[in-house]
């Protein structure tokens, strides 16, 4: 006997609504909407659409979900349909919200937009979002939850469990129940798989965890990810410089950061936002990529000066603009994959200033290893093509020099640009091929000059 997993019965309600787009079956769409897809799938099926076809979704989408929705989908879209609500309306769209979702959402508007939202809700809920709002949003505080259920030490389980069972619900990703003192500092967690199997007789005292560091309310998103990811943690405490509690930061926020650094990572690299809609209008596209094209244009312009400055040799020399692009296309590859490996480093932790030494030595024996390998192969390939041995010297000459460059630049450039507080994966690229493009040109027709003169 077998069970059709939840995740095909989505895909399968997501070819059904597709194949009533297509029929123009709007009833049929929305009843399957509205009764058939989760919010996260609802929200998948708005970036997955043209705008056209997006918009007609939105407006089929109930009332009711409009706010669960709006959760999933990326930061670009959210705050196209964010703009065409007033107060009001965003007031009951968020009625349900968690705070640190609601800070997140709140985050993308108008301060005086923020006050008016803020001004419809209660005095409880106000405090609990102004508090997560008063962080910057890449740090703990700005991803804590100021949701938390609360017991002291010197209370009996029994106590805890009576406590609990007056509850009509415990928060999302309720785990461990954090337990603090009569001014609210930190001391330890009580895991509800430790409360369920201790004697009820037993204190909060006796059965706690007290190994658990809190988080830090000013740690950078990142690192919490990564404590996360070390400890294999489901939920954790955050606390102020005092060390009392402000709230406690949950294992889907952290999937969240995950997935963003991730999106970052690789949309950085070609110079697009990380919230970048797949199906943006054209406008709005190319108005984007116009500043990231731009910027090349002008590196390129400063590789081409360096070759112009050469442009006697080349006309000598004809062999050498037909050799030049391998030079530089060389350098600009084995500088990105030191260029990915440091980031990625960096990104996770591991590279810190007792270890960067060495891995500048290893990227440096490591160019000069691979500079030589390609050098004999191109220079035997150049040597063969033009027959002439002086140019399979130049080049192989010039692919070692521009190889242990490009190790080395992709090693140091990013730590640099980090310590200016400059994004690596965002600035990177193009200053690494810039060095490249210039370094190998210089090399290539430099010695060219000189041998040829």
């Amino acid at each position: 006997m077998s069970e059709i997993p939840e995740k095909s019965q989505a895909r399968q309600r997501l070819r059904s609504l597709s194949e009533a787009l297509d029929s123009g079956a709007l009833k049929q769409v929305a009843r399957i909407l509205n009764g058939g897809l989760s919010p996260s799938d609802i929200a998948h099926l708005l970036e997955s659409s043209p705008p056209r076809q997006r918009a007609l979704l939105w407006n089929l989408v109930d009332k009711q979900l409009e706010g669960d929705v709006l959760q999933y989908l990326n930061e670009d879209i959210r705050a196209e349909y964010l703009s065409r609500l007033n107060a009001q309306e965003l007031a009951d769209i968020i009625e349900d919200f968690e705070s640190d979702d609601l800070a997140d959402l709140l985050q993308q508007l108008p301060d005086t937009v923020i006050q008016e939202v803020l001004d419809t809700m209660d005095e409880q809920d106000r405090q609990r979002v102004e508090e997560v709002l008063s962080y910057p949003e890449d740090t703990a505080g700005g991803l804590m939850n100021t949701d938390t259920i609360t017991v002291r030490p010197d209370l009996s389980i029994d106590v805890v469990l009576r406590y609990l069972r007056r509850h009509r619900a415990l928060p999302p990703m309720t785990d461990s129940l954090i337990v603090v003192n009569r001014r609210d500092e930190f001391i330890g967690m009580l895991p509800i798989t430790t409360m369920l199997v201790s004697n009820q007789t037993a204190t909060v005292r006796e059965v706690m965890d007290t190994d658990i560091e809190p988080i830090p309310v000013t740690l950078s998103d990142t690192k919490v990810a990564h404590l996360f990811e070390r400890y294999d943690l489901i939920s954790a405490p955050v606390v102020d410089d005092e060390g009392r509690l402000l709230g406690r930061i949950t294992i889907d926020d952290v999937v969240d950061v995950i997935r963003e650094d991730a999106d970052h990572s690789l949309m950085s690299m070609a110079g697009l936002d990380d919230d970048e809609d797949t199906f943006a209008p054209v406008w709005k596209t190319t108005r984007r990529r116009a500043v990231w094209l731009g910027i090349n244009l002008l590196t390129a312009f400063i590789a081409s000066g360096v070759i112009g400055l050469f442009e006697d040799t080349i006309d000598k020399v004809v062999a050498l603009a037909i050799l030049m692009p391998i030079v530089a296309s060389m350098g600009g590859i084995a500088g990105s994959q030191t260029l990915t490996l440091v980031i990625r480093g960096m990104a996770v932790g591991q590279i810190s200033g007792a270890n960067v030494g060495w891995l500048l030595n290893r990227e440096f024996l490591a160019g000069i290893l691979n500079g030589l390998l390609w050098a004999v192969l191109v220079a035997i390939a150049a040597m063969a093509w033009f027959q002439d041995i002086m140019i399979g010297v130049i080049i192989a000459a010039a692919l070692v020099i521009n190889l242990v460059a490009a190790a080395l630049v992709g090693t140091v450039l990013p730590l640099f640009l980090k310590s200016r507080n400059i994004d690596p994966a965002l600035a990177g690229s193009v200053i690494l091929t810039t060095v490249t493009d210039v370094v190998g040109f210089t090399s290539f027709l430099g010695l060219a000059a000189l041998f040829y003169a």
